[in-house]
């Protein structure tokens, strides 16, 4: 299996720039099976750590964004809502995800944590090319609502998959930039 997946989308993005007499950076990424090859990368890991079991754990608690989308006040809100919810949510990821590179894990862990980040990376430069709104942290201090905590590594992963499957896929489905002179 191709653990560089990230590597992947990030290399059409970059092939994309390169063309010789283009000057947008970048079209946009609409096919989900971008994001499904992404899904298939956070399965392997956490079935990966689900077979790892003591050997992969981590005494703490992981804040990852939830999960659950209540459909009607996903489709209330605005695509800038959904944007900073979504950029919100991986920015959480990724943070939570990257402070598990400072423990001393297998070489198997590693390489799924590294996929992992190297694939949030990507799926940012997707949400990049399709004009979403960067992450823009908040100004109160507050703890935010649509957070919640985990105490594995196991559980983080399955977080990332379900987020991946939940409001990202919503939000790439339904990205503006792709209906445009679509009737």
């Amino acid at each position: 299996m191709f653990h560089g997946s990230g590597l992947f989308a990030l290399l059409l993005m970059v092939l994309e720039w390169t063309r010789p007499g283009l000057s947008s950076p970048l079209r946009p990424i609409c096919d989900l099976r971008v994001l499904d090859h992404f899904i298939k990368e956070a399965w392997d890991a956490e079935a990966a750590l689900r077979a790892c079991k003591d050997a992969c754990s981590v005494a703490t608690n992981f804040t990852v964004p939830l999960t659950r989308v209540d459909f009607d006040v996903w489709e209330a809100m605005n695509i800038e809502e959904q944007a900073q919810e979504v950029q919100s949510g991986i920015h959480v990821l990724n943070e939570a995800i990257s402070s598990l590179q400072a423990s001393n894990q297998t070489d198997v862990l590693q390489s799924h944590i590294d996929a992992s980040i190297s694939n949030i990376a990507s799926i940012r430069q997707v949400l990049r090319s399709l004009s979403i709104p960067e992450y823009v942290p908040p100004t109160s201090g507050g703890e935010d609502k649509e957070m919640q905590k985990v105490s594995s590594i196991s559980e983080l992963f399955q977080v990332h998959i379900n987020f991946l499957r939940g409001k990202v896929r919503l939000l790439l489905a339904n990205a503006p930039v792709c209906h445009q002179g679509v009737s």
